[in-house]
């Protein structure tokens, strides 16, 4: 038996791609509607592939978070998104409010430990869970029961993320995603990580060591290290033996600064982790899919202007994309 299907979108990381990657779309009252334009292409597509029994959209709340609190530095380099971007928002809720899909929030919080913490209580129900987003910071959720469906390019290139896909993309498995950004940082979110250290360095410390603990261990005890490997060449014949301990050595200049940056990395390992405990008023009755009234729906593409879209409606009858 098929396990059923619980579709969590990611939607601030939705609409920000949307509004970047598509041009200014206005409807018959000059606002740009481009983000929502965007945002149901993927959200639709999202619904036809995947034929979720349950949905529910996440979002960012305005405020500061739990992050901010521990690093004001969080997101400050970030440059702030057109009013533009803001003012559509109401209208993306407005639409999943018509399409009867359940919203979750919380302050103090991001969308995304909103997510986490959702998808954490649904997964001894035997449920797969598949997060639709656009930010791969998310991709240290992904296990056996969780998938991520993350774009690639523009709105379109989509790909369904597994534990061998992001093995895949960065030598790494899911769960070593937080400590890889501790290391590297991140500059999206003015998350420091360690300077000097990018992606490459980082992925083979966590490929050596695997985790962030274990690469600080590896520092703390490289003097010792060091000694045995030198007893080791001269009682073994096996060279290669030898040469696998060696390729373990962490090189004086990392070592340096990891040893500079160590609480600036464990600081970042904090801000990249992702909270699964946020208390959430969630209940997964209630984000059952059991489609929508399509007159509704069909009213609002051609009150946007979405033309394509009131079409290509209108010409469905009842199916899993459309509803009833």
């Amino acid at each position: 038996m098929d396990k059923k299907k619980f579709l969590i979108i990611d939607t601030n990381a939705l609409i920000h791609r949307a509004f970047h990657a598509l041009p200014p779309l206005t409807n018959k009252k000059g606002e740009v509607v481009n983000a929502v334009y965007g945002f149901l292409l993927m959200f639709l597509k999202a619904i036809q592939e995947f034929e979720p029994n349950y949905i529910a959209a996440c979002f960012d709340m305005p405020g500061p978070t739990f992050r901010h609190k521990e690093y004001k530095e969080y997101k400050a380099t970030r440059v702030k998104a057109p009013d533009e971007l803001y003012e559509q928002i109401p209208k993306i809720k407005k639409f999943l409010d018509v399409f009867k899909i359940s919203i979750f929030e919380k302050q103090g919080f991001e969308a995304d430990d909103v997510i986490a913490s959702i998808a954490e209580k649904t997964e001894k129900k035997g449920i797969n869970t598949i997060i639709l987003t656009g930010d791969l910071d998310i991709l240290q959720l992904v296990d056996k029961d969780t998938n991520v469906y993350a774009m690639r390019k523009g709105i379109k290139d989509m790909v369904l993320y597994d534990e061998s896909k992001v093995l895949e993309r960065y030598g790494l498995s899911p769960t070593q995603v937080v400590d890889l950004k501790a290391l590297m940082g991140d500059s999206s979110d003015n998350i420091p990580g360690v300077p000097g250290i990018g992606i490459k360095t980082a992925s083979e410390l966590l490929q050596q060591f695997g985790t962030l603990d274990n690469v600080y261990k590896e520092v703390s005890n490289e003097e010792n290290k060091t000694s045995f490997v030198s007893v080791l060449a001269h009682k073994s014949k096996q060279t290669s033996l030898v040469n696998l301990t060696r390729s373990f050595e962490i090189k004086p200049r990392i070592k340096k600064l990891l040893l500079e940056y160590r609480k600036q990395a464990f600081l970042s390992q904090r801000l990249a982790q992702i909270k699964k405990d946020v208390v959430v008023d969630f209940n997964l009755g209630s984000c059952e899919y059991k489609g929508y009234n399509k007159k509704e729906v069909l009213d609002m593409f051609q009150e946007y202007g979405f033309k394509s879209l009131a079409e290509r409606l209108a010409a469905k009858k009842q199916n899993v994309l459309f509803g009833k």
